[in-house]
């Protein structure tokens, strides 16, 4: 901060002329993070067949990613408020890089779980990093709205752009390409951030709540876990129900020890307050609805319609597009004119309706005339939503909070992917089995028409859980109606809550 000596007053500090390329960087590391929540998912066949995995232990290349990453996005965000979030962005990049170089190499099952596992830990440090320098690096108002258009637009394409990619390396190249792609775009990045970033710095005196890290990392693990598991299990299986429990049991210890603790881990007033719950909880419901569908439309175009890896990354691009403009014309442009859930709110419904078009498509269904609308649909509406979303969820947090505020967010979108995998999946294959139940069909005869019976009672599946997620959709649009329900922010005034014994954040409230 400067000070005016004619009148005392504070004035604003001015703005880093190279916070662009700085975007460009932030941006590049936030697209490894989503990229490899689907990148892998296309490979995976080829790492099976080529590892010698078994169908019932190849789920851990994803799961073991989603369970490190999830599991310690809290104690990531804080790590990176207690020693610098360049710092903190920096060795997330470096050891996200070695990590996917060891799994490119893999040369069986257990050295690549080990790896996806391993990237998942830095993915952890390096996300809330990520979030929190976007946060810091853009102090006005409208230029932030701009950037974080951006940065929602690579949080909602990402793993469309992954499916695209993953395709296309598995197809030419080969299945460990998906990983190691990931190094020379992290030693970019890297480079850019020594070279660009500036680091806010860390909070002076401040300790790591080894306890609360220990309860919050212990329970959000066995929730991911427990509903990984209800996949390849029953929701009423012992393991997934002790997992679950015990998972909000640890996490309702985790809350009651930040009420005591000298130095929370997670300080109660970041989620106590109205726009940043309403925001954690959409966001938490969109990522439950989306997954799934990401996932049955690719099951649809390539085990249905036969296409290949990359022709059905290519199918997605038009989703990116759409996303892309709802995110950086239609979201940025408006976002300080208007209260956010004026965005959020008819985003979701639009998101809602894309994925009602989607749950029409049958065995036989174009691409053009019924797939093309519903993705184009659910990507200007998610475009829409993700920018305000996300600001709304990091804004009036004290700078020394940011990272922990960023890490609440990431955590709810993980464990929204990991509950929407599971539940959705699971409602697809009870739709799909009780569809042959009633047309008296046996799976297990490989003639024609059972073959083509089978098609049809899978994509009958598809489409009962895409309903379902249709309807999470429009869950979430309502409980960003309630909750989010602030001023516009150019009509208001105010600065963040500080939390006890912080003082105030000084950077312009850009959402709720």
């Amino acid at each position: 901060m400067s000070t005016d000596l004619s009148t005392g007053a504070s004035s604003p500090p001015s703005p880093d002329p190279r916070r662009w390329w700085a975007l460009v960087v932030i941006a590049l590391a936030q697209l490894i993070v989503v990229l490899d929540m689907t990148i892998v998912n296309i490979a995976l066949p080829s790492a099976q067949q080529d590892l010698g995995m078994t169908d019932g232990n190849r789920q851990w290349a994803i799961t073991a990613y989603t369970l490190a990453f999830g599991g310690l996005l809290l104690l990531g965000g804080r790590l990176g408020d207690l020693f610098g979030r360049r710092r903190s962005f920096v060795v997330g990049l470096i050891g996200f890089a070695v990590a996917s170089a060891l799994g490119g190499a893999a040369t069986g099952p257990g050295m690549l779980f080990a790896a996806r596992a391993l990237q998942g830990v830095f993915a952890a440090l390096l996300a809330p990093a990520a979030l929190s320098l976007m946060t810091t690096t853009f102090t006005d108002p409208r230029e932030r709205g701009k950037a974080f258009g951006v940065f929602g637009a690579i949080a909602g394409a990402g793993g469309a752009i992954g499916m695209l990619v993953g395709g296309a390396l598995t197809e030419y190249l080969d299945w460990r390409w998906c990983l190691y792609v990931n190094a020379p775009v992290a030693a970019v990045a890297v480079v850019g951030a020594l070279v660009l970033l500036k680091d806010p710095g860390r909070t002076a005196g401040a300790r790591l709540d080894i306890v609360g890290a220990l309860l919050g990392t212990a329970g959000v693990l066995s929730i991911v876990y427990g509903f990984s598991e209800a996949e390849s299990r029953d929701w009423d299986d012992s393991l997934v129900l002790t997992l679950l429990i015990g998972g909000v049991a640890l996490l309702g210890l985790f809350a009651l020890w930040q009420t005591r603790a000298r130095t929370p881990l997670l300080p109660l007033h970041i989620v106590r307050d109205r726009q940043r719950a309403g925001a954690y909880v959409t966001m938490a419901l969109v990522t439950i609805s989306m997954f799934g569908v990401f996932l049955f439309l690719t099951f649809y175009l390539q085990g249905i319609k036969g296409w290949s890896p990359l022709r059905t990354g290519v199918a997605y691009l038009p989703m990116t597009a759409s996303m892309i403009i709802g995110s950086t014309q239609i979201s940025a442009r408006l976002l300080q004119k208007v209260p956010a859930r004026t965005l959020i709110v008819p985003g979701l419904t639009l998101a809602a309706g894309g994925l009602a078009v989607l749950a029409t498509i049958d065995v036989d269904a174009p691409y053009a005339g019924r797939v093309l609308p519903g993705i184009c649909m659910m990507g200007l509406g998610l475009g829409v939503t993700f920018m305000a979303a996300i600001s709304t969820a990091t804004g009036r947090v004290a700078p020394q909070e940011q990272g922990a505020a960023s890490a609440t967010l990431n955590t709810m979108q993980q464990v929204g992917g990991s509950v929407g995998t599971a539940l959705l999946n699971t409602i697809a294959a009870g739709a799909t089995s009780d569809w042959l139940t009633d047309h008296r069909i046996d799976p297990t005869r490989q003639t024609p028409q059972v073959r083509a019976a089978l098609a049809e009672a899978t994509v009958h599946g598809y489409s009962v859980a895409t309903w379902i997620s249709a309807g999470i959709m429009l869950l979430a649009a309502l409980v960003a109606g309630v909750l989010i329900n602030a001023k516009a922010p150019g009509r208001q005034a105010g600065a963040p809550e500080p939390g006890p014994g912080t003082k105030a954040f000084e950077t312009p409230v850009h959402a709720g």
